[in-house]
């Protein structure tokens, strides 16, 4: 499936991806006015272990709200094997678009959660391969094994780098620079199996240092990253500006996609040469921008 998942426009753009606890009432009846592309309700980190099963029962009313002004609706589960199963089959039937699944270190992971999704999908009658995974890796064994995991299922969407826990694991501070190898390699190894990355070049415990967030956005959005996820709600217009195109991108990738023709090996456009990979790459940011080819 590619990076775009033209294939599906629930996944067309997600440039922000809201976390919310789905044991906080009050969070998720706001979450759908705050302007993210996406809604992650947490069942694993932000929802203490007493609260899980009924942040898990809570899915069955979440999903369709936090979902009701249009944002893609995913559900992070727990990484126990005690609660993951209850989580993938309670987030399914509520109607969620993916799981993000945590601490994937082996390939074997996301596909038993793709399995396990599959079947609750034929119970209540959902198109296969309607919930999409991303594995989130978290890990040096994961970091080791990322084509794998990315190659895993054909559910798998995106990949994402779970830079505090790897940071930790290695012993390092989760600053930009020390982690940007480790999430640059995701993403490249999330291209390769055609999918895509999301992720910030810093870390999000500053909350209020938006300065700081936007410029780590607009790193990462150069590099190739094509949205990250939040925890506060202030964030969202941060990261929906810094992963958008700005203007001149977009007219500059309108003139490259209409420089070349049918059957033309190379054009020219603003005295630079164009070929077929300038032009995928132009199309990309029309997508990115949520703008006609032709418009």
């Amino acid at each position: 499936m590619p990076a775009i998942d033209e294939s599906d426009g629930r996944f067309l753009r997600l440039r922000s991806l809201l976390y919310v606890p789905a044991d906080r009432e009050r969070f998720v009846a706001g979450a759908a006015g705050r302007g993210a592309d996406a809604v992650i309700l947490d069942l694993e980190d932000g929802v203490a272990e007493s609260a899980k099963p009924a942040a898990r029962s809570a899915l069955a009313a979440a999903v369709s709200q936090a979902g009701s002004a249009g944002a893609r609706v995913f559900v992070r589960i727990n990484s126990r094997l005690a609660h993951a199963a209850a989580d993938v089959e309670a987030a399914v039937r509520a109607g969620a678009d993916g799981l993000f699944v945590p601490k994937t270190d082996d390939p074997q992971w996301p596909r038993l959660i793709a399995e396990r999704a599959g079947e609750v999908e034929r119970e209540v009658g959902r198109p296969e391969g309607w919930t999409r995974l991303v594995p989130m890796i978290e890990s040096l064994r994961g970091l080791d094994r990322r084509a794998e995991i990315a190659a895993a299922t054909p559910r798998n969407l995106a990949l994402v780098c779970g830079g505090e826990d790897l940071s930790a694991e290695i012993g390092a501070d989760p600053a930009a620079e020390v982690m940007r190898l480790a999430k640059l390699q995701i993403l490249m190894a999330a291209r390769a199996a055609g999918l895509t990355a999301f992720g910030l070049m810093g870390s999000l415990a500053g909350i209020d240092d938006l300065d700081a967030l936007r410029r780590a956005a607009e790193e990462a959005a150069r590099q190739g990253f094509e949205g990250a996820s939040c925890i506060h709600p202030a964030q969202v217009a941060v990261l929906n500006r810094a992963f958008t195109p700005d203007e001149a991108a977009v007219e500059h990738a309108r003139r490259v996609v209409a420089a070349l023709q049918p059957g033309q090996g190379t054009a020219k456009v603003d005295g630079r040469m164009v070929d077929a990979p300038v032009v995928a790459r132009a199309r990309r940011v029309l997508a990115r921008a949520g703008v006609a080819e032709s418009g």
